[in-house]
């Protein structure tokens, strides 16, 4: 759109002044793009299934195990392979059309559901089936995790994709409060061989998508050619650019060491709380609830990502010491909450960050890079901090977790600040109107997707 301004409800022309547009407007602006909106229902639906069937998973595991180390051992095996072939799955994912690669690792994805599901209901089920079906999601995680990250900005361009990274994230984090809620109930009812036959169905819903996409509205970068040495250009890149490394460190020690939720949630639920199945998921539920709460503030918010990191970095920490140490599960619910919410807005500033700063043809690998720094210490800080949970105790656990990042998050926090140039990289923070308005520059998942 271009010529004069409208009206303050119609979309943004080039340049445009944000301020002067609705909030819903701006936080829900990339909607308005239909390949977006067909991508965000069919992942909103799969990641709901997803979200239900990591509940199912953890919960079987400490049926068939009694054991929180053996919780920690299958999520090491699911994140173990992006850590060891995490920057080859974004190698892929540059060098192959995006939707084309997604449709084939979506099913593999639901396949993986049907799967237990099968096992389950029908009584075979052992826990080397879920430690076997947990590697090979990692395996296709490998691909996938990248692809469907660089996919939002084949979607919306340059001009919307901080929007969309957070949309993106709110839309995550909104079936990760629906699916635990959800799960609970079909575990209790039914079984957990039922949640995982839903999430195997789920995938139904992004496979239509993406089918459903107008390939000529897309916005394709250039696909990397063949030949040695890109992965090492793709660290190249990241080492000499201080704005895409000290994120990804940032995202490395509050990922390997402030997201092992599973382990705590299961251990506090059973150990220290002396409950069951179902305030696991309304726990689950209550840090999601934080973090959508998070996604649609970094999807409005205007303030500069430097600040913004290391602010929610130190309260991340900060809040998980202090829910480590509440006495009662209310107060231990509430932290929990804004746990989900720090967390959401570190991983998502990061996200976006990260995605606009680095070169379109290398943004597959960086995104690889991104998640293997977020997910890729998971193999070795699960089994560890499932084995201190167990000898030490879940409030051990947790104070471990929550003291690590709020170290790490004060160390990183000066190493940004000694950076700092004249020229702010908040300064190119996004593009088009954005870009214009902000001074200083996903609302992410606070589960690692």
């Amino acid at each position: 759109m271009t010529g004069a301004p409208g009206p303050a409800s119609a979309p943004l022309p080039p340049g445009r002044d944000r301020g002067s547009a609705p909030r819903t407007a701006v936080t829900f602006g990339s909607l308005r793009i239909r390949n977006y909106r067909l991508f965000a229902a069919g992942q909103a639906v799969s990641h709901t299934g997803t979200w239900m069937q990591r509940i199912a998973q953890d919960w079987l595991v400490v049926e068939l195990t009694g054991s929180p180390a053996a919780v920690g051992l299958t999520v090491g095996l699911q994140y173990a392979p992006m850590l060891l072939l995490g920057l080859h799955g974004g190698l892929i994912a540059d060098r192959l059309p995006m939707r084309r690669l997604l449709l084939h690792t979506q099913a593999a994805l639901g396949a993986t559901g049907l799967v237990l599901a099968v096992l389950v209901l029908s009584g075979q089920v052992r826990p080397w089936h879920v430690y076997v079906m947990a590697a090979v999601l990692g395996l296709v995680s490998v691909a996938d995790a990248p692809a469907r990250q660089a996919f939002v900005g084949e979607l919306v361009g340059a001009e919307h994709l901080r929007n969309a990274v957070s949309l993106n994230a709110a839309t995550f984090q909104t079936a990760r409060l629906i699916g635990p809620a959800v799960a609970g109930v079909v575990i209790t009812v039914a079984g957990s061989g039922w949640a995982f036959l839903l999430n195997g169905l789920s995938y139904l819903a992004p496979l239509a998508a993406l089918l459903l996409m107008r390939p000529g509205e897309l916005h394709p970068p250039e696909r990397a050619p063949h030949g040695s040495g890109q992965v090492r250009a793709a660290l190249r890149q990241v080492g000499r650019d201080p704005d895409l490394l000290w994120p990804i460190v940032l995202v490395a020690f509050v990922g390997t060491f402030g997201f092992n939720f599973p382990v705590w949630l299961t251990a506090f639920s059973v150990q220290v709380f002396r409950t069951g199945s179902g305030v696991y998921g309304l726990l689950n539920t209550l840090l999601a609830a934080g973090a959508v709460a998070g996604a649609l503030w970094a999807a409005r918010s205007l303030a500069p990502p430097r600040r913004v990191l290391t602010a929610a970095a130190l309260l991340f920490g900060a809040l998980e010491t202090a829910a480590a140490l509440a006495p009662v599960l209310w107060l231990f619910a509430a932290l929990l909450a804004l746990v989900g919410m720090t967390g959401l807005i570190v991983t998502a500033t990061a996200n976006a960050h990260v995605q606009l700063r680095a070169d379109a043809a290398t943004r597959g690998r960086v995104m690889s890079l991104f998640k293997i720094a977020f997910m890729g210490g998971t193999p070795l800080s699960a089994p560890a901090v499932g084995w201190i949970t167990e000898t030490c105790g879940p409030r051990a656990g947790f104070l471990t977790g929550g003291l690590t990042s709020l170290v790490a998050a004060a160390g990183i926090g000066w190493a940004l600040s000694r950076t700092a140039t004249p020229a702010e990289p908040d300064e190119t923070w996004g593009s088009g109107p954005e870009k214009e308005t902000e001074t200083g520059g996903d609302a992410g998942a606070a589960a690692k997707t």
